[in-house]
């Protein structure tokens, strides 16, 4: 191997490794580095999902079902004859 073709192998390598490099940040993906996930460059752009806030008791149909049951219980008479 000549001196030309080292260089022009050397210039290669380093551009496939600057290429490698680089592809990262121009694909736009989110990134795992030292434990932190950060997002893509592109994310001011991105859609917004906003999920409205539900209620904070899940059962509250069932709790007022059983309330009502309770207050028929008890509006009731009691005893027999």
């Amino acid at each position: 191997m000549n001196q030309t073709d080292s260089r022009t192998w050397r210039w290669k390598r380093r551009g496939f490794l600057a290429a490698a490099m680089i592809a990262p940040w121009l694909t736009g993906c989110t990134v795992d580095m030292a434990g932190q996930t950060l997002p893509s460059p592109y994310y001011l752009t991105d859609d917004v999902q906003y999920y409205a806030p539900g209620p904070s008791f899940k059962l509250a149909r069932e709790a007022a079902a059983m309330q009502e049951q309770k207050a028929a219980e008890i509006s009731r008479p009691q005893g027999g004859f």
